[in-house]
C-alpha cells in the first residue's frame, strides 16, 4: 500500500452530521490521521438518520466517515476539555462546526488552542459565518439552497422553486474546505505558521452559483428558472423520445451543425434563426419544439447512442439504482465492500479521485462510536489504562 499524499498529517475533527465529515473524510481517503470527536454516549446524530441501517451503523453515517478514528469525548465537563487541548496541541489541523461562540464557551476556540499550537490549521463551518448579520441564526442546507438563491433557479418554470435532491450546499462547503485545508498545510510548511479558515455555507454555496451569478452581475436582471433547459446554451435540455426522456447537451456550433445532419434535417443548421447559440438562445421558442418533434420519433436509447457515436454528449436519465449497476461503475472501482467487525459486508462509494503515486486508499471502515478512545488517548497523549478508566468514570469519554 502506498503512502497517502497527506500522511503525518493528524486531524482533530469535531464536525458532525455532513459538511465537516465530508471534508475530514477526502482528507482521510488522502492519508491524513483523522480522529473523529464524538458526544458520548451516541455520537455524531446522523448514526441515528436510518433506515436503512448495516447492523447498527446507518448508511447515512457511513457514506462520509470511513478512513477514521473515533473517540467519545464530553466537551462540558473539564477532564474531556483538558483532553481536547492536549489532543489539539498534539494536532495539525481542527475541524469544527458548531454554532458561532460554541467552541469559546467550550474554552476550545481557535485563541485557546493556538497558545499551545501556533502552527494549528483551525477551520470552522457554520451557516453564515463567524462575522455577518446572520452569523447568530443557525443555517442548515435547505436554508441555504432557498436563501442562495439556488431553489429559485431549480425546477419546472411554471412551478414552485426546487430543493436540489442532495444536500448541495453542505456537499460543496465541504469540498471548498478540503481545498482550503491543504492550501494551509502547505502555507503551513513554507512559513510554519498556522491559520483560522471560516467557511460559510451561504458563501460557498453562492460561490457555487457560477455562471448564474455572473450573469445576474453582469446584466443587472435575476436570473430566471429554465427547468432542465440551459440559460446560455441551446440545444442543452431534456427531450422526451418516443419512450422516456434523454438528455441532449450541444456545446457549440460545430456539434449542432453535426446534429442537424444526424437527424436529417440539415437546413437547421444553416437557417440564419439557429446558426449560432446567441441566436438559438434568443429562438429557442421556436427550435425546440422542432427538435421535439423529431426526437419524439425514436426511443430515447436510440438517439443516446447515435448522438454519442457523433460526439456530441447525450445521456439516458437513469434512477440512482441504475447508475450504479452501470457497467461504468464497476471498471472505475468507485464501490468499496468493507467486512464489518461483526461478519456483515458493507458498501460504500469509494473515493472518485484518481492519483497515480499517492491514490485515496479505503483503509478502515466507519467506526463505532468511541471504538478507538482509549487506543488514542494511550498512543498520542501517554494516558494510563487507570486515567482512561477514571476519565470515564466521570463522564469526560
Amino acid at each position: 500500500m502506498s503512502q497517502g499524499a497527506l500522511e503525518g498529517i493528524r486531524i482533530l475533527d469535531f464536525t458532525r452530521i455532513l459538511a465537516g465529515p465530508l471534508c475530514t473524510m477526502i482528507l482521510a481517503d488522502l492519508g491524513a490521521e483523522v480522529i473523529k470527536v464524538e458526544n458520548p454516549p451516541l455520537g455524531d446524530d446522523t448514526r441515528q438518520w436510518g433506515p436503512p441501517y448495516k447492523g447498527d451503523m446507518s448508511a447515512y453515517f457511513a457514506s462520509i466517515n470511513r478512513n477514521k478514528k473515533s473517540i467519545t469525548l464530553n466537551l462540558k465537563s473539564d477532564v474531556g476539555r483538558k483532553i481536547a487541548i492536549e489532543l489539539g496541541k498534539n494536532s495539525d489541523v481542527i475541524v469544527e462546526n458548531f454554532k458561532v461562540g460554541q467552541m469559546k464557551s467550550f474554552g476550545l476556540d481557535y485563541e485557546k488552542f493556538r497558545i499551545v499550537n501556533k502552527k494549528l490549521i483551525y477551520s470552522s463551518i457554520t451557516g453564515f459565518g463567524q462575522e455577518s448579520t446572520l452569523s447568530k441564526y443557525p443555517g442548515y442546507d435547505y436554508i441555504v439552497q432557498a436563501m442562495s438563491g439556488l431553489m429559485s433557479i431549480t425546477g419546472e418554470i411554471n412551478r414552485q422553486p426546487m430543493k436540489v435532491g442532495v444536500a448541495t450546499s453542505d456537499v460543496i462547503t465541504g469540498l471548498y474546505l478540503a481545498n482550503a485545508i491543504q492550501a494551509a498545510i502547505h502555507h503551513r510548511n513554507t512559513t510554519q505558521e498556522g491559520q483560522y479558515i471560516d467557511l460559510a455555507l451561504l458563501d460557498a454555496q453562492i460561490a457555487a452559483l457560477v455562471n448564474i451569478t455572473s450573469n445576474v452581475l453582469v446584466s443587472g436582471e435575476d436570473a430566471p428558472r429554465y427547468g432542465n433547459q440551459h440559460p446560455n446554451i441551446v440545444p442543452y435540455q431534456t427531450f422526451d423520445g418516443a419512450d422516456q426522456a434523454f438528455v441532449l447537451n450541444v456545446g457549440n456550433d460545430r456539434q449542432y451543425n453535426i446534429l442537424c445532419h444526424l437527424i436529417q434535417h440539415p437546413q437547421l443548421a444553416t437557417d440564419e434563426r439557429f446558426n449560432t447559440n446567441p441566436k438559438r438562445v434568443k429562438n429557442r421558442e421556436i427550435l425546440i419544439p422542432i427538435l421535439q418533434n423529431i426526437f419524439s420519433e425514436k426511443p430515447a436509447i436510440e438517439w443516446v447512442q447515435l448522438l454519442r457515436d457523433a460526439g456530441i454528449p447525450a445521456g439516458e436519465i437513469n434512477t440512482v439504482k441504475q447508475a450504479l449497476e452501470m457497467p461504468h461503475i464497476a471498471e472505475r472501482e468507485l464501490i468499496h465492500t468493507w467486512q464489518l467487525p461483526n461478519g456483515e459486508t458493507l458498501k460504500t462509494i469509494a473515493s472518485p479521485i484518481k492519483m497515480s503515486v499517492t491514490p485515496p486508499q479505503m483503509r478502515v471502515p466507519p467506526p463505532q462510536v468511541g471504538q478507538h478512545t482509549d487506543a488514542v488517548l494511550q498512543s498520542i497523549l501517554g494516558m494510563s489504562k487507570s486515567e482512561i478508566d477514571e476519565a470515564r468514570k466521570v463522564g469526560a469519554i
